[in-house]
């Protein structure tokens, strides 16, 4: 059988991949893998002779130029080569080595957003601040000539830059696309995006302010990114979705922080990997110890347990609803008319046209593979010149191909369905998609059509989306990912004219702005909102910035979320409120240190060996603790916050309860003489034991009245 994949997960966060390059014989069973070994020393050193060095130990020196594949030697220490299972071994044995791990291929994860965030046109700005600031976009590379990235306006370069614009023939930057560098493999040397991901997300998070912009009449309005007075820098890590190198990640981190961008946005993931040999946790630390805040996509696995964003130095964006959602409407001869969600451009004008079901237009395939119109049984004799109605979400995937004039799916989600679709498409809940089954089957001649999708008012947003991923974190147990959620359905922004919004081979459209879904598309949304904020406050650290943005978070309705805090973290982003937080929760660069220490890696360094504690004493912004079922527990979070606001100011403390839970604040109220005063509190939570697979959670908000410093607190089990 074989499975289409929907628009939204083909554009969607990763999942892995083992590379296995062959080389002839000599090197069929060698790999490509990352050598890591922590900071680059002080003083006169030679980063790729000391990995040559390494290499020639355990390979010899004829062998160890054609075994590198890159040094990274900018920002961090490390090398990619090919190796066998017992060369890596041997490298990971020496003592300045501090892991080793495969390279992999990754696969990756999109105006009315801003607004509905609160940051509107008219919202409190710093422009020239604005204008210094950079954003380092990981992704398939940019389309320059869009007009999203079009320098009308804008002065040159930050004097801070140190980048290079190397994006090939016919690829030009400019002050707003101010930087652009390739590390696609198989030749290509381009920086132009292919396939519309990288310009998506880059418009979404600092594309320019774009009149009557839409997707075929869709969505028209004003396209813009979060903040349109700043400069892209565009880091081309694939050329396809599904085919991002890990040693190409890593070069192009390398590069983005000595190039000097503020904050770095990647759509892109691996699944829970353990950090040590997690590619983007790797880079994103050494951009954190530089100042610099990567924002990274959840995941869009949906389950639990599925986010791979897992590093607490990372801010891990979850995908919600806005305020506006596409509707297509199905009209059936018999005068009834079902409501479907779609983002379908194309029109039948209200003709009537033959519905087949798959079943009745297949031969030689089971009855599920049949219903749901697998590619490979549908006789295209009995498909051409009608809508085809399929079991499957995908279906209209297989009705493109074999010809069918429109597609009537089965879409379980209420607040998203098929985008980009390259034929009058719609996707029923069940309860409507039985109403046309029942339709067809009850009668000789069944027919009726696909409507022109409308945009209409979601007075349930937001709401996370069922592909979103969700925690625990299954790989730092103690703290909570994701850490917020932002606009991820239905998004609106600048895409590549070198393929067709749908992604269909028999889909010939172009689109200068496309509609997509994905935490590819909430991940940008709160990189533009993290570089609001830094705006303002240009001297916060990354740790303060990404406080600010989750204490300040609209909270989510838990009611409606069974994963509640799982799934959206500290809640929905509100940028504009994030500007005056009153407390900060934040962390250095020795705090993490410590921290990967109490897990027992060293992922930086070698570990003191006096180091004690655990994760959840991370001064972080949220609390989290896993603890053992069926047992009583008494778990305490240690925490400081900064005084952000005025002086002489004092914060009282108050706890919104869970019942199966008692928890603590010791001093319940903090005074502050100063700004930047610090002052520490330790919270304990208690209970009489929860049963297996438990989540329950309550939340501390400080408040002096003006500011409400919001964290969640979560404890479950296993």
């Amino acid at each position: 059988m074989s499975i289409s994949i929907p628009l939204y997960q083909i554009l969607a966060v990763l999942l892995v991949a083992t590379l296995s390059v062959c080389y002839g014989d000599r090197d069929k069973a060698k790999d490509v893998y990352i050598v890591y070994m922590g900071s680059l020393p002080e003083g006169e050193y030679s980063p790729t002779s000391h990995h040559l060095n390494i290499l020639n130990e355990v390979l010899g020196e004829s062998a160890a130029t054609n075994a590198l594949v890159r040094s990274y030697s900018r920002s961090f220490n490390a090398f990619a080569a090919r190796l066998s299972d017992e060369e890596q071994q041997r490298i990971a044995s020496k003592k300045e080595v501090l892991s080793v791990f495969p390279s992999r291929k990754l696969q990756l994860q999109t105006t009315r957003s801003w607004d509905f965030m609160g940051l509107t046109e008219t919202a409190k700005r710093n422009p020239n601040v604005e204008s210094n600031v950079i954003i380092g976009v990981i992704d398939t590379g940019i389309w320059p000539e869009s007009e999203s990235f079009s320098d009308e306006g804008f002065g040159p370069p930050p004097k801070k830059w140190k980048g290079v614009c190397i994006g090939g023939n016919n690829f030009t930057c400019n002050n707003k696309l101010i930087g652009a560098r390739v590390y696609t493999s198989g030749g290509n040397t381009t920086a132009r995006d292919k396939v519309g991901h990288g310009s998506h997300t880059a418009s979404t998070a600092a594309g320019n302010n774009v009149l009557d912009a839409s997707f075929y009449g869709l969505a028209k309005g004003n396209a813009r990114g979060g903040v349109p007075s700043a400069r892209i820098a565009a880091y081309k890590v694939a050329e396809h979705l599904d085919n991002a190198e890990v040693y190409n990640i890593l070069a192009a981190f390398d590069d983005a922080i000595a190039d000097g961008v503020d904050i770095i946005t990647i759509s892109i993931g691996m699944g829970p990997t353990p950090l040590d040999s997690d590619s983007i946790a790797i880079g994103s630390f050494h951009a954190m110890w530089e100042g610099i805040l990567t924002v990274q996509a959840a995941g869009n696995n949906g389950s639990r347990s599925s986010v791979f964003s897992v590093a607490p130095w990372l801010f891990s964006i979850a995908a919600s609803s806005i305020d506006r959602k596409f509707i297509s409407k199905v009209d059936l001869a018999n005068g009834k008319t079902l409501v479907g969600n779609a983002v379908n451009s194309f029109t039948l004008n209200g003709t009537n046209f033959p519905l087949v079901y798959g079943k009745a237009a297949s031969s030689n395939c089971s009855d599920d593979d049949a219903r749901s119109c697998d590619e490979s049984c549908l006789d295209r004799n009995l498909v051409e010149g009608k809508i085809l109605v399929c079991d499957s979400e995908t279906g209209w995937i297989a009705a493109s191909s074999s010809g069918a004039l429109g597609a009537i799916t089965t879409f379980s989600h209420e607040n998203v369905g098929p985008s980009g679709v390259p034929l009058p498409s719609s996707g029923l809940t069940p309860e409507n998609y039985d109403v046309v089954k029942s339709f067809i089957s009850s009668t000789e001649n069944a027919l009726g059509t696909i409507l022109k999708s409308e945009a209409i008012v979601d007075t349930t947003a937001p709401l996370v989306a069922h592909f979103s991923s969700r925690g625990p974190n299954s790989i730092v147990a103690d703290i909570l990912k994701p850490d917020i959620t932002a606009p991820g359905i239905n998004i609106l922004a600048a895409f590549s004219l070198d393929t067709s919004p749908s992604q269909s081979n028999v889909d010939k459209r172009s689109a200068k702005y496309n509609i997509l879904s994905g935490t590819s598309m909430s991940c940008p949304h709160a990189a533009g909102a993290a570089a609001y904020v830094k705006t303002f406050h240009p001297n916060w650290s990354p740790s303060a910035i990404k406080s600010a943005l989750m204490t300040t978070a609209w909270p989510m309705n838990a009611t409606n979320e069974v994963d509640g805090e799982f799934a959206f973290g500290a809640g929905h982003i509100n940028p504009v409120k994030a500007l005056e937080p009153g407390l900060v929760y934040d962390a250095s660069i020795d705090d993490y240190i410590k921290m990967l220490c109490n897990i027992n890696i060293s992922f930086f360094s070698r570990c003191p060996k006096d180091i004690s504690g655990s994760a959840k004493d991370l001064n972080y912004p949220s609390m989290q603790a896993l603890i053992e079922s069926n047992n009583s527990f008494t778990v305490k979070f240690p925490r400081i916050v900064t005084n952000v606001g005025l002086a002489n100011s004092t914060y009282e403390s108050k706890v919104i309860k869970n019942s199966q839970i008692k928890v603590s604040v010791e001093p319940s109220t903090l005074s502050f003489e100063t700004s930047g005063e610090k002052k520490s509190f330790i919270v304990t939570v208690s209970g009489k034991g929860l049963p297996a697979s438990k989540m329950v959670s309550a939340s501390l908000v400080w408040s002096d009245g003006t500011h409400n410093v919001r964290s969640p607190i979560v404890v479950y089990t296993n």
